[in-house]
C-alpha cells in the first residue's frame, strides 16, 4: 500500500463515521419531529375541548342572564303594583279614619248619656232609700246659719315651661330602582 491508497482508506473511514453520525442525527431529529407532532395533536385536542367547555359556560351564562332579566322585569312590575297598592291603601286610610270617627262619635255620646242616666237613677234611689230609713220629724227644725267659708290662700305662680327645641325634618327616602 502506498501513501495514496492509505489516505484514500483513511478518508473512506472518516466518511463512513461521518455518514453514521449523520444517520444518528437524522434518526434523533425524526424522533423529535414525531414527538413534536404528537404534542401538537394533543394540544389541539385539549384546545378544542377547552373551547367547547368555554362555549358551554358562555351559553349557560347567557341563559342565566336571560332568566335574571325576566326576574328583574317581573320585579319592576311588582314594584309598580306595590306602589299603586300603597296609593290605594293611603286613600282608603283617610276614608276608614273618617268612617271610624263618624261611627264612634255618636257611640261616645250615647255611652255618656247612658252613664249619666244610670248615675242619676242611682243617686235618686239612694236618696229615696235614705228618706224612707229616716224617721219624719213632726216639725221642721229651724234653719241654722251657714258658717262663713274660710279664705282660700293665694296660689303661687307656676314657673313657665321651657320651650322644647323643634325637631329637624327627616328627609324622605327615595325608592330605589335597580338594574
Amino acid at each position: 500500500m502506498n501513501a495514496g491508497q492509505l489516505a484514500a482508506l483513511i478518508a473512506a473511514g472518516f466518511f463512513a463515521v461521518l455518514v453514521c453520525a449523520g444517520v444518528y442525527v437524522l434518526i434523533k431529529l425524526a424522533r423529535l419531529a414525531s414527538a413534536a407532532t404528537g404534542l401538537i395533536a394533543d394540544y389541539r385536542d385539549r384546545t378544542d375541548r377547552l373551547l367547547t367547555e368555554a362555549q358551554a359556560a358562555v351559553d349557560r351564562t347567557t341563559e342565566q342572564l336571560a332568566r335574571t332579566d325576566a326576574i328583574a322585569a317581573s320585579m319592576d312590575q311588582v314594584t309598580s303594583n306595590m306602589a299603586e297598592l300603597s296609593g290605594h291603601v293611603t286613600a282608603l286610610t283617610a276614608l276608614a279614619r273618617g268612617l271610624s270617627e263618624a261611627a264612634t262619635v255618636p257611640l261616645h255620646g250615647l255611652a255618656a248619656f247612658a252613664f249619666g242616666l244610670r248615675r242619676a237613677l242611682a243617686v235618686r234611689r239612694s236618696l229615696q232609700v235614705a228618706a224612707i230609713a229616716e224617721p219624719v220629724p213632726e216639725r221642721l227644725p229651724e234653719r241654722r246659719a251657714v258658717p262663713e267659708r274660710r279664705a282660700v290662700p293665694e296660689r303661687r305662680a307656676v314657673p313657665e315651661r321651657r320651650a322644647v327645641p323643634e325637631r329637624r325634618a327627616v328627609p324622605e327616602r327615595r325608592a330605589v330602582t335597580g338594574r
